[in-house]
């Protein structure tokens, strides 16, 4: 996967308890063809792709596991896998992770692809998570 970016506005959630991320709260994937910056703080703040042909407003939900091993946390994120039907999915060029349980749609990060897709008919596109490293670590 492209390299992930957290916001600015994760790390000052985070210690505030906004989110989490042992599994209790949804963490959900979306697609964006609308550069994110690392001041953005919630999913309001982004232009999501419109959704149809197999692409579901507010993306999809991936499973988080967060562990810890000598005093740093990792979160691991499933794999989310997005396939056209019926039509095509996109252009996006983004896919932003943010938190579906906190009131204000919370983000926390999102990774950059280099250039636009469009999923055609029956194509699918996997964000492909790091399950060794993870999607980010706190230390």
């Amino acid at each position: 996967m492209a390299a992930f970016n957290k916001f600015n506005d994760f790390v000052e959630q985070l210690c505030k308890g906004v989110h989490d991320l042992d599994g209790t709260h949804t963490i959900k994937v979306m697609l964006t063809n609308t550069a994110p910056v690392a001041t953005n703080s919630v999913k309001a703040d982004l232009t999501e792709i419109t959704a149809g042909n197999g692409y579901t407003a507010g993306g999809t939900a991936t499973t988080p596991t967060l562990s810890e091993s000598s005093g740093t946390a990792k979160l691991v994120l499933t794999d989310v896998v997005f396939t056209a039907s019926g039509g095509s999915i996109g252009p996006f060029r983004y896919i932003v992770v943010y938190n579906d349980t906190a009131t204000s749609d919370n983000l926390i990060g999102y990774a950059d692809y280099g250039s636009s897709v469009t999923l055609n008919d029956t194509e699918t596109f996997t964000t492909d998570f790091d399950a060794s490293n993870g999607v980010l670590t706190v230390a």
